[in-house]
């Protein structure tokens, strides 16, 4: 029989470290499923939208949508007990809620169906803060966009861990400490 299966989902608003951290949890021999958003993003960039979002956010977040349930269907077929998600299904809704965007109740609905089991948030750091071809909030944007995030998942009756800041083995060594501490 196997052990129970940890969900494990990194959040926190634009250029945070995320995906750092879960190229290295990924290299650490972990399964990791990583941001759906920049794919989406750069699909709609080879067909000439610049940023999808901003151009249509209802699209660009029922293709989040779909991908993210992928990833979760996927990790639950998956014989891994510890898994890793860049961002999960309620991030989509924390966006759309952050821009002010209506939405049909299915995205509401999908953060219910679909839950994780633990929640790692990453603080807003403007030392490490950049823009890049994907990301073109500035930090200010992100720190909002972060309050979102926390929102959504606490409504949801998620317990946010915090990562610190600190060096990218620093902050994978304080996750896999916490996760060993699961297992004592």
């Amino acid at each position: 029989m196997q052990e129970k299966q940890y969900k494990i989902v990194l959040i926190g608003g634009p250029a945070t470290g995320k995906t750092t951290v879960i190229k290295a949890l990924n290299e650490k021999g972990f399964l990791c499923f990583e941001e759906v958003s920049r794919e989406v993003t750069l699909n709609a960039q080879k067909n000439g939208i610049e940023q999808l979002f901003l151009t249509n956010p209802l699209l660009f977040s029922e293709l989040l949508l779909e991908g993210r349930e992928k990833q979760y269907k996927d990790a639950e077929k998956s014989a891994e007990n510890i898994i890793f998600f860049d961002r999960g299904i309620p991030d989509i809704k924390a966006y759309l809620d952050f821009f002010n965007t209506k939405y049909p109740a299915v995205f509401s609905e999908k953060c219910i169906s679909y839950k994780y089991d633990l929640i790692f948030h990453f603080s807003p750091w403007q030392a490490i803060y950049t823009t890049d071809n994907e990301r073109y909030e500035s930090f200010e944007e992100s720190v909002l966009i972060d309050k979102f995030i926390i929102k959504t998942y606490t409504d949801l009756g998620y317990k946010i861990i915090n990562v610190p800041f600190g060096k990218l083995e620093e902050r994978v060594q304080f996750i896999l400490h916490f996760l060993n501490n699961l297992y004592d």
